[in-house]
């Protein structure tokens, strides 16, 4: 990260998409920094990444100007010289908030005011920091030294995806006023309660405690939202949403807006399809020479790993094959989830592709009534793109566009690129028999349950004044995600990944001509803990079989019951029903739905309800 080329720390490249991305406060020790917008960021230092479902679907919700999938910058760890120009590679960040506070005297004050300068500290950026020169101590009867500035932890933040500065002058004196006197924060009582933190002016001694800025009284006592963009130093037209007090750090100041899609097979030989995902190498070749002399630069850069095995005459025949197939007509398919649901569920799946390699296996022998396929997928990569953010409420998980008016922009205009993150893994999908599932849903217990979480989702919807009527996934996606939930538990126990290393992907749409009931559980970890063959393993028959039966034995009562098993969504608008953190929940990078439409009672009897369950008689 660099502040005009002066770095102030480190972050991990996938961080850039889930956690700190464009707009996002990164809360270092001594200060804190937004990352600016990619327009800010070096082009030429991203790499592209080749992935040509996701990108189509990134131009359906963005626009056809966006030209590719792109990784964060980064520098090698071996770099050693932090004064060269190779150490000012990095993602650009400015200091936000402006105000900043002195920790001595409680000085408040902007940092591009003059009182506080920057020491910066190349071989450790996490300690650079702020410092108010010639501070006097909070009585201002001390000798003039150097204290250090810390940020104001106070900030204004709307559902537009606005942030601004805390407005102190405005607040500490009521309104606009025309004193512009010194301010000071101070403390009073033996706790950090709001009620305790004080803002007073040294001019005309107005002071005001900072818990008149939450709740009903912050709605009388901050002014209009600005529409400000600190990432794009603009400020926009207008906003009518009310801005609300957000301390810094808070998790709900910045919601990343994701897509991800996994890399399958859409040619039936690897050949044909490491020439369709390079194929930005290969469109502008007129010769086997040429194709040649790509090769051997594509085999020094790694940019298409597993192209320099195969000679180039057949590197040159795919080519040609390609471009009298239609060379890009595959990147015209928005969706995502389709494709890959075909590609796992063929009669003979793939085997062998650069990014996929699949291994099929009999269904547990006490379960093949409820399972009708398990493929190992012992290969496979994902790809994620990001799109927006949002700020103060998390967004909408339907995917439909037009649910996000609040998704703020990473960049100013239309985006031509899209950071992105690519991550290598295996995993274990398991395809459930449709007439076992088309029986469980004829139940009246489950129209039941399916009525509840219904209710339970348009109350929800109701109260964000979004449409009542859409989105919801329907009750086979609910049963589905909880079983994922408890298989995802319980492999984290002895498959020796990091439980927040493990994903999930819920294959339930019954819109079209064949109904999808499946899921599929992979590593997702953007370094070497998603490759290790401990996932792989546990799906083989003898496993799967021994972990299904823990995992909905384990879930039968929940420690939390009689309240779990007991919960109705539609009495407190909740998106789910018989789960919680002691049950069902996991980490919230594991889940695709943020855990949401959850119930265990449609997998086994619990203390409520014991004839929805969809393995009854099984455990």
């Amino acid at each position: 990260m660099m502040n005009d080329k002066t770095p102030v720390g480190e972050v991990r490249p996938s961080q850039l998409l889930w956690t700190y991305g464009p707009g996002s406060l990164i809360d270092l020790p001594n200060l804190s920094v937004v990352t600016l917008g990619t327009d800010r960021w070096e082009k030429d230092r991203c790499q592209p990444i080749q992935e040509a479902r996701l990108l189509a679907a990134v131009r359906k919700e963005l626009g056809a100007q966006v030209e590719s999938l792109r990784m964060p910058p980064f520098q090698k760890r071996e770099l050693v010289d932090p004064w060269s120009s190779e150490a000012s590679i990095g993602v650009p960040v400015r200091p936000f908030p402006r105000w900043l506070r002195c920790v001595k005297c409680g000085l408040l004050s902007p940092f591009d005011a003059g009182l506080f300068e920057i020491k910066e500290n190349r071989y450790r950026p996490e300690r650079t920091r702020f410092v108010h020169k010639g501070c006097r101590g909070s009585k201002g009867d001390l000798p003039a030294k150097d204290a250090d500035a810390v940020p104001a932890r106070f900030l204004l933040a709307c559902r537009d995806g606005h942030l601004d500065d805390f407005p102190w002058h405005y607040f500490v004196h009521g309104g606009n006023s025309t004193c512009k006197g010194t301010l000071r924060f101070f403390e009073s009582g033996a706790s950090l309660q709001t009620e305790n933190l004080w803002v007073k002016c040294d001019e005309c001694g107005a002071s005001r405690s900072m818990a008149h800025a939450f709740g009903k009284a912050g709605q009388e006592n901050l002014p209009a939202c600005r529409g400000r963009h600190p990432h794009l130093d603009h400020f926009g037209d207008g906003c009518d949403e009310e801005p609300r007090a957000v301390l810094l750090g808070a998790t709900n100041s910045w919601f990343p807006i994701t897509l991800s899609a996994l890399a399958i097979p859409q040619t039936k030989d690897p050949l044909g399809q490491l020439v369709q995902d390079g194929w930005e190498f290969f469109e502008d070749l007129e010769s086997e020479a040429e194709v040649a002399v790509t090769v051997k630069t594509l085999k020094k850069t790694g940019a298409l790993p597993g192209i320099d095995k195969y000679p180039a005459s057949a590197i040159w025949a795919a080519i040609e094959s390609h471009r009298a197939g239609g060379g890009d007509e595959i990147v015209t398919e928005a969706d995502i989830k389709a494709p890959e649901w075909d590609v796992l569920t063929e009669k003979d799946p793939p085997t062998d592709y650069p990014h996929f390699m699949s291994k099929k296996v009999a269904a547990p022998s006490s379960f093949v009534d409820q399972i009708g396929r398990v493929l190992l997928l012992e290969r496979l990569r994902e790809v994620n793109a990001l799109l927006g953010f949002t700020r103060v409420e998390a967004p909408e998980e339907s995917g439909e566009s037009g649910e996000r008016p609040q998704r703020a922009s990473l960049t100013r205009g239309n985006p031509d690129w899209v950071p992105a993150s690519e991550v290598h893994g295996e995993g274990i999908f398991i395809q459930f028999d449709e007439q076992a599932i088309e029986t469980w849903e004829s139940l009246d217990a489950v129209k039941e349950v399916d009525g509840m979480l219904r209710g339970g989702h348009k109350g929800w919807r109701n109260s964000r004044r979004l449409d009542p009527d859409e989105g919801y996934p329907g009750i086979r996606y609910a049963m589905l995600h909880t079983l994922s939930h408890l298989l995802i538990r319980e492999l984290a126990l002895e498959c020796g990944y990091n439980a927040a290393s493990i994903r999930e992907r819920i294959y339930a749409d019954t819109s079209g001509d064949s109904p999808q009931a499946g899921i599929l559980i992979y590593t997702a970890a953007a370094d070497s803990d998603g490759t290790l063959g401990g996932l792989v393993d546990l799906g083989r028959p003898e496993n799967l079989g021994r972990l299904l039966e823990q995992a909905l034995n384990r879930s039968k009562v929940c420690s939390s019951d009689p309240l779990c098993s007991e919960h109705d969504p539609r009495q407190d608008r909740s998106l789910h029903a018989a789960a919680c953190h002691a049950c069902s929940l996991v980490a919230e990078t594991s889940c695709e739905k943020g855990n949401r439409y959850l119930d265990r009672s449609l997998l086994i009897p619990t203390l409520e309800r014991a004839d929805a369950a969809f393995f009854r008689g099984v455990v």
